[in-house]
C-alpha cells in the first residue's frame, strides 16, 4: 500500500467522521415553538427535515409560482393545526416534500444499485431494480405528508382526551360565579401544558390584547381544526350572540362530548374481535398446526432418512 492510498483512506475516514459528527449534532438538536405567554415548548422534527432545512431556500424561486400556492396554503394550515406555527412554514414544508425524494430517494436508488452489483445477475433485486428504485422515491415523497398527518392526528387526540375534563372545570367555575375569561385563565394556570391548554392560553391572550371573545373563539376553531373543539367554540359564539347563559352551554357541551366518547369506546370495542382475527390466524393457527402435526412430520422424516 503506497502513500497515496494511505492518504486517500485517511481522507475518507476524516470525511466519514465529520459527517457522522454533523449528523449526530443535527439529530440531537432540540427545536422549539414560542407560545402565547412567551414560553418555549419543544417540538419534534424528523432528522431528515433538520438535515434538509438549510437547503429549502434554494427552491424559493420555484415555489413563488402560482401553481404551488394551494399546496403551500394547505400545508401551512395543517402545520398551524399541528402546533408548528413559527417553526416550520408551508413553503418550507413543500420544499421539503421536493428535497426528500430528490436527495434521499437518490441515495436509496444508489443503495439498490450497489446491492444489485453484489448479488448474482439472476437475483430478484437485480431483476426488479427499476421498480425498487421507483418505490423508494415514492416512499420518500410520501413520508413528509405521512409524518404531518400522524402528528396532527396525535395532537387532535390529545385535545379530544382533555376537552371533557376542561369543560367540567369551566362549567363548575362559571356556575360558581366566576366569569368565563377568569375561569379560562385559572384553568390554564393550574393544568399542565398540553395541546388544549396551549390553544386556550393563546385564545385568552388574544382577548387580553383587544380581540372580542367571539373573534378569539372563531380563530381558535379555525386554527385547531379539531371537530369537537370547533363544536364547543361555535356553541359558545352562538350563546354569546343570543345572550344565553354560558354555564348552561358548557354543561350541555360537556355531556355531549362524554356521550360521543362513550359511543367511540363502544365502536372500538365492537371492532376489537375483527381486528384480533388476523393476529390469531397468523400466530395461533401455525402453533396449533405444529403441535398437532409435529409428531407426524417428525416420524415421516425419520422414515425417509
Amino acid at each position: 500500500m503506497d502513500t497515496v492510498e494511505i492518504a486517500l483512506m485517511a481522507a475518507w475516514a476524516v470525511a466519514a467522521a465529520g459527517l457522522g459528527w454533523y449528523l449526530a449534532n443535527v439529530a440531537g438538536e432540540v427545536t422549539y415553538v414560542t407560545l402565547a405567554d412567551g414560553r418555549r415548548q419543544a417540538r419534534s422534527l424528523p432528522v431528515v427535515f433538520k438535515l434538509l432545512l438549510p437547503f429549502v431556500g434554494n427552491l424559493d424561486g420555484l415555489l413563488a409560482r402560482r401553481a404551488f400556492a394551494p399546496q403551500i396554503e394547505k400545508a401551512n394550515e395543517m402545520l398551524v393545526a399541528a402546533g408548528f406555527e413559527g417553526l416550520l412554514s408551508g413553503r418550507e414544508f413543500v420544499a421539503l416534500k421536493m428535497l426528500t425524494p430528490l436527495v434521499l430517494g437518490t441515495l436509496g436508488c444508489l443503495g439498490v444499485v450497489l446491492l444489485g452489483s453484489l448479488l448474482p445477475p439472476d437475483s430478484l433485486v437485480v431483476t426488479l431494480r427499476l421498480p425498487l428504485c421507483l418505490l423508494v422515491v415514492a416512499l420518500f415523497y410520501l413520508q413528509p405528508m405521512m409524518w404531518l398527518r400522524a402528528t396532527l392526528k396525535k395532537r387532535h387526540l390529545a385535545i379530544l382526551k382533555a376537552l371533557p375534563f376542561v369543560l367540567d372545570v369551566l362549567t363548575l367555575s362559571v356556575e360558581a360565579g366566576m366569569d368565563f375569561i377568569s375561569a379560562l385563565q385559572r384553568n390554564c394556570a393550574s393544568r399542565k401544558l398540553d395541546p388544549l391548554n396551549e390553544e386556550l392560553l393563546r385564545m385568552t391572550k388574544e382577548i387580553q390584547v383587544g380581540s372580542s371573545r367571539r373573534e378569539a373563539l372563531r380563530n381558535m376553531a379555525e386554527r385547531c381544526r379539531q371537530p369537537d373543539l370547533r363544536s364547543v367554540a361555535f356553541a359558545l359564539i352562538q350563546a354569546d350572540e343570543l345572550g344565553v347563559s354560558i354555564g348552561a352551554i358548557l354543561r350541555i357541551q360537556s355531556e355531549q362530548l362524554r356521550a360521543r366518547r362513550f359511543d367511540r369506546a363502544e365502536k372500538l370495542a365492537a371492532e376489537a374481535p375483527t381486528k384480533m382475527l388476523g393476529p390469531l390466524m397468523l400466530c395461533i393457527f401455525p402453533a396449533v398446526f405444529l403441535i398437532l402435526m409435529g409428531p407426524v412430520l417428525a416420524q415421516a422424516l425419520r422414515e425417509l432418512l
